[in-house]
């Protein structure tokens, strides 16, 4: 038990900076991780040669992420309520709402197998089959749909075992899954030749393989969700705690597919050299995105904790530190990426075009980075905290802004329009954060003179 007594110690009364970091760096290199993870398959399909199979898992990509925002919707909107839960020294809530969670995903995943395998051609025409990709992509598409449940039950354990600052154990799951699907790849594509069914099987039982060890974990090792499992029912109350935070979560899955289908359509229209330029410049500028999104994963338990506890000067410091944190990364990346902008670019391409647009949307992007991970900082806050309201804004925001920001500067200002679309968008997000963290901190600042006042 000391091991997860030393997690809730980090959450109470470990100095901030160094909470920081425990909680943060394991996920960033789970984060990295992951990111291998999502291309493995396409690598070992690669060796088969076959470029129909290759563009059927990428036409089958947004499956997983639906089914990866259901688990988010769980996991972020179960874990916040569960660390606040603890907080306040109720660990019997907890464990009901760890197994409603748990039982919830797998219900969920089984209900959208049944409705995805019922409504399969439709859906694979929807993601842009044509006939040389269609049974292939319904190969992928049937297998993800019918082991679903395990990538929705995967993402929602890994943020539930979080939920009492267990960063280390949510980093050694997403090992065991890229371990796990490394092997299979090879067993079932290159061995077995079962190609696209044996992508899309390897990604179900890695989640599978990496669901048991978290029901591991919660069962024998946690401190306060042994005997989850025996707990299936809550409140409309507890329901409402849940969805309210964990709901944003699929409102930015939806608009992020729409603005990744909007972008892709006007990007083609100006060429492919332009679409390589923003494939470049995007993969390039995703790379502090791993490292902010560690420290916000990491610190969401910890607002969370010192939110419902109310140990404001705690609260108030994890903040100011996780945005510091937050804001060097961004403008080191930006600062020796810009410096470099060119010779970056070049080490992808050779096309002319190429390096001269691409630099240019890296330019954009990185802008866009410096106002990026704070904003995803204040998301985080409002998830912790339970504000089910400023969640919800800013999950609109973030997505749905994008929608008529870029079909205006499209239709205005052509190609600059497009390139720049996305950051203003994120500076106007990050602006919407900052007006409602003022009334968020006028709370704060009440609560920590008053011990009576209501922070929810």
């Amino acid at each position: 038990m000391e091991n997860e007594k030393s997690n809730i110690k980090y959450l109470k009364e470990e100095p901030i900076k160094k909470t920081i970091l425990y909680l943060s760096i394991p996920m960033m290199i789970g984060m990295s991780a992951g990111t291998i993870y999502n291309v493995i398959n396409a690598y070992f399909i690669g060796l088969v040669h076959d470029t129909a199979m290759l563009s059927s898992i990428t036409l089958g990509l947004p499956i997983f992420t639906i089914l990866m925002a259901f688990g988010n919707m769980f996991g972020v909107g179960g874990s916040t309520f569960i660390t606040r839960l603890i907080a306040q020294n109720n660990s019997d809530e907890a464990k009901k709402i760890a197994g409603y969670t748990f039982y919830a995903s797998i219900i969920t995943g089984l209900l959208i197998g049944l409705i995805g395998y019922l409504l399969m051609n439709p859906i694979i025409r929807l993601l842009g089959s044509d006939m040389t990709t269609f049974e292939y992509t319904k190969q992928y598409a049937i297998t993800l749909f019918v082991g679903g449940f395990s990538i929705i039950l995967n993402f929602s354990l890994e943020q539930i075992v979080r939920s009492e600052g267990a960063s280390k154990e949510s980093m050694y799951g997403m090992f065991i899954s890229v371990i796990v699907s490394i092997i299979l790849d090879v067993l079932f594509i290159l061995v077995l030749n079962m190609h696209v069914y044996g992508a899309a099987l390897s990604m179900i039982l890695s989640n599978i393989a990496s669901s048991a060890y978290y029901v591991w974990y919660l069962n024998v090792k946690s401190e306060n969700l042994r005997g989850f499992l025996h707990y299936i029912k809550i409140s409309i109350n507890s329901q409402v705690e849940i969805y309210k935070v964990g709901v944003s979560q699929l409102i930015q899955c939806s608009f992020l597919i729409v603005t990744t289908l909007l972008s892709n359509n006007y990007s083609m229209q100006y060429g492919n050299n332009i679409v390589a330029s923003f494939g470049i410049a995007l993969r390039i500028a995703q790379i502090p995105e791993f490292f902010v999104m560690g420290i916000v994963l990491g610190v969401m338990p910890l607002i969370a904790y010192n939110f419902s506890n109310k140990n404001i000067p705690r609260l108030k410091e994890s903040i100011k530190y996780s945005a510091l944190f937050i804001f060097v990364i961004a403008v080191v990346f930006s600062g020796v990426v810009y410096i470099f902008r060119t010779q970056v670019i070049q080490t992808f391409s050779v096309d002319t075009s190429v390096i001269e647009i691409g630099t240019y949307v890296l330019v954009a992007m990185l802008v866009s980075a410096l106002f990026n991970g704070v904003t995803s900082l204040f998301m985080t806050i409002y998830q912790a905290s339970g504000k089910g309201i400023e969640t919800g804004i800013m999950s609109i925001s973030q997505g749905g802004l994008y929608i008529p920001i870029v079909i205006l500067l499209n239709y205005f200002y052509g190609l600059d329009g497009l390139i720049w679309s996305m950051t203003v968008t994120e500076i106007i997000t990050f602006l919407i954060g900052a007006v409602l963290y003022i009334p968020y901190s006028i709370k704060l600042k009440k609560a920590s003179t008053k011990n009576k006042v209501s922070l929810i």
